[in-house]
C-alpha cells in the first residue's frame, strides 16, 4: 500500500496497521533547508513561484521519508489578495492587510469570483508540478482558510488579539457580514475546485479562529459557510475541517459533510473518535510544543496517543496545530520513527 493509499484509506475510516502521518504546516523555519531558501526569496515570492513552492512542499518529505502526505506550500490569505485586498508580514510579527474592510462599498468592490482561479493560477501550477513529482506515492493535500477566519483578517486589517471589529460587524450589521461571507464562500468554492482539478487528493479547511466567536453563534458565523463549500465540491471527495478551540462543535463539524475532523490538542482524541459517526475519520492531535522538548518525551507522548487510539479506525496522526519554528529536528525524527514503527 502506498502512502497515498494509506492516507485515503484512513479518510474512508478503514482500519490500518498504523495511522498515516503528516504534519500541519510542514514547511517552516525549523528546517535548515527552508531557511536557506528563505534567505534568497521572500515568503510571498516562494508562494507565488511554482518551482519554489513545490521545492518547499517537498522538503519535509525528503528529510522525513515516513510522512505519508505533502501539504501545499501556500497561505490562506491568497484568497483576500485575489479579491483585491493584499497582505504583508509586519516587522514586529503578524499580518497586516493593505487596508481594512469597513464599508459596503468596499465589500461590493471586491474582485468577482470568476477572476479568482485565474489570479491564483500559480497555485494550480504548483499542485500540477507536485503531482508529477510525487508520482502517486504520497498523498497531496490542498488547503484554504474558512470564510470566517479569512473575514477576521479582512475586517480587523490583519492579525488581532481581541477580534473586536469582526464581532461588532457580525452582531450589528448582519447584512454586511453575510455579504462578505457570501463573497468569500463563492471564492473558496472556485479555489478548491481548481485545486481538485490540479490534482489535490484532499482539501483541508482551516477555521483557525473558529473558537473566538461565542459558542451559540459558531453555526451562523462560520459553520454554515463551510457547509456550503463542502456541498459545492465533488461528493465523497475527502474534505478535512480543522477548527481550533471548537471542541463543543466537533459533532456539528462531522455532520457538515467533511470526511475528516481535525482536532486540536486540548481534546481527548479517543473520546472524540467514539463520539463521531463511523464514516467520519479523525485527525490529530499531539501538542506541537512537544516537538520543542526532547526525543524521549516525544516518543512517550506519541506512543500514549497511539495506544489511546488502538482498535479505533479512521485515524490520521497529526499535530493539534501547526508545527512551531522552534521544533527540534531530533524531536521530529522521534515522532516519525515512533508512528511508522508502531503496530
Amino acid at each position: 500500500m502506498t502512502s497515498r493509499e494509506r492516507f485515503l484509506s484512513a479518510c474512508a475510516c478503514t482500519a490500518l496497521e498504523r495511522p498515516p502521518l503528516w504534519v500541519m504546516r510542514q514547511a517552516g523555519r525549523y528546517l535548515p533547508e527552508y531557511r536557506a531558501l528563505k534567505a534568497k526569496s521572500s515568503f510571498l515570492e516562494m508562494v507565488r513561484t511554482p518551482a519554489l513552492a513545490a521545492e518547499v512542499t517537498l522538503q519535509p518529505l525528503q528529510r522525513f521519508s515516513g510522512l505519508d502526505a505533502a501539504i501545499l506550500f501556500s497561505d490562506i490569505l491568497v484568497i483576500p489578495e485575489a479579491l483585491g485586498q493584499g497582505y504583508r508580514f509586519r516587522d514586529e510579527g503578524g499580518i497586516a492587510m493593505e487596508f481594512r474592510l469597513e464599508t459596503r462599498a468596499q465589500v461590493d468592490a471586491l474582485t468577482p469570483t470568476a477572476a479568482v482561479p485565474d489570479r491564483l493560477r500559480y497555485v494550480a501550477d504548483t499542485l500540477a508540478l507536485l503531482k508529477k513529482q510525487l508520482g502517486g506515492q504520497k498523498a497531496l493535500l490542498g488547503f484554504g482558510g474558512s470564510p470566517w477566519t479569512l473575514a477576521t483578517y479582512m475586517v480587523e486589517g490583519g492579525s488581532s488579539d481581541e477580534f473586536e471589529r469582526i464581532k461588532l460587524l457580525f452582531y450589528t450589521d448582519r447584512a454586511l457580514f453575510d455579504a462578505l461571507l457570501e463573497k468569500l464562500t463563492a471564492a473558496l468554492i472556485a479555489y478548491f475546485q481548481m485545486q481538485i482539478r490540479a490534482g489535490a487528493d484532499a482539501i483541508q479547511i482551516f477555521d483557525s479562529w473558529g473558537g473566538i466567536i461565542a459558542g451559540a453563534d459558531y453555526e451562523a458565523a462560520s459553520l454554515k459557510w463551510i457547509r456550503q463549500i463542502i456541498a459545492a465540491l465533488p461528493r465523497e471527495f475527502p474534505i478535512i475541517i480543522y477548527a481550533k478551540g471548537t471542541a463543543p462543535h466537533v459533532t456539528d463539524q462531522a455532520f457538515a459533510g467533511a470526511r475528516v475532523v481535525s482536532v486540536d490538542w486540548t481534546s481527548d482524541l479517543a473520546i472524540v473518535r467514539r463520539s463521531l459517526p463511523a464514516n467520519v475519520a479523525v485527525q490529530g492531535n499531539l501538542d506541537p510544543v512537544l516537538l520543542n522538548t526532547t526525543p524521549a518525551i516525544v516518543r512517550h507522548e506519541t506512543t500514549r496517543l497511539l495506544e489511546s487510539m488502538r482498535g479505533l479506525p479512521g485515524h490520521i496522526f497529526n499535530l493539534g496545530h501547526g508545527i512551531l519554528p522552534q521544533a527540534k529536528l531530533e524531536c521530529m525524527e522521534a515522532l516519525v520513527g515512533t508512528v511508522t514503527g508502531w503496530k
